[in-house]
């Protein structure tokens, strides 16, 4: 008797229990940190934060690949992991570190397709790939793409301008900020090669332009005012 494939290896209620796993591995990622730590003094790189990141971009990766016709379970199930090891990994390594916390998860907590858990690994494993998005697989390109796109529109505005209070900035400060937003929007527009992804990063580069343009025009001398030069005579 031959072993069953299942056409969607991932149910609704496996999903929501890997979801409450990477929730537990990111909180106990802060708990064993020792305090003072280089990720502990930004509240985005908290564990609340990077899970609500993670979820983001799972939402939006979700909807990519159903656009694209890519693998769905594939996509949702590699974004949830992406950046599972973010608080504990350093930041060139945390991909590769959290492939293998899926392929650990995926090989003992459920009986799915060795395919299937290759295909999840190899898409965390390349998320942070800095290259060509058309030389990847495209269950990975909707994760990539994903993944660029939280980091732009209100959510990146937001989370530039709250950077500010922690950096003891002004809101004279909010326009150069807004700027790197729309700058981050801009990157990923030549990153992303789905139609799917461009049209949602062209929505929020509009509206980022939007606000910076609302901004400019409540904020007067936005730039610094240079001191007068007295006249040497």
């Amino acid at each position: 008797m031959g072993v069953e494939i299942r056409e969607e290896p991932v149910s609704d209620e496996e999903f929501e229990r890997m979801k409450q796993f990477v929730h537990d591995y990111l909180e106990a990622s802060v708990e064993n940190e020792e305090e003072g730590g280089r990720m502990r003094w930004y509240p985005w790189h908290s564990a609340d934060y990077r899970f609500n990141h993670i979820l983001n971009v799972t939402e939006l990766a979700t909807h990519i690949a159903r656009r694209e016709g890519a693998n769905v379970d594939v996509t949702r199930v590699a974004a949830l992991f992406h950046d599972i090891a973010k608080l504990e990994a350093d930041q060139d390594v945390h991909a590769e570190s959290g492939a293998e916390v899926a392929r650990q998860y995926l090989e003992t907590q459920g009986e799915y397709p060795d395919s299937f858990i290759e295909q999840v690994c190899a898409a965390v494993r390349d998320h942070s790939y800095q290259g060509d998005l058309n030389d990847v697989p495209l269950e990975a390109r909707c994760l990539m793409e994903a993944d660029l796109l939280d980091k732009v529109g209100a959510n990146g505005t937001t989370l530039m301008l709250l950077r500010m209070g922690y950096e003891a900035r002004t809101h004279m400060d909010s326009n150069e900020m807004v700027t790197r937003v729309l700058e981050r929007g801009e990157d990923a527009v030549s990153r992303v090669v789905s139609d799917t992804a461009e049209s949602i990063a062209h929505q929020r580069i509009k509206r980022v332009r939007w606000f910076k343009e609302w901004l400019e025009g409540e904020i007067s001398d936005m730039d610094p005012v240079e001191p007068p030069v007295e006249d040497p005579r």
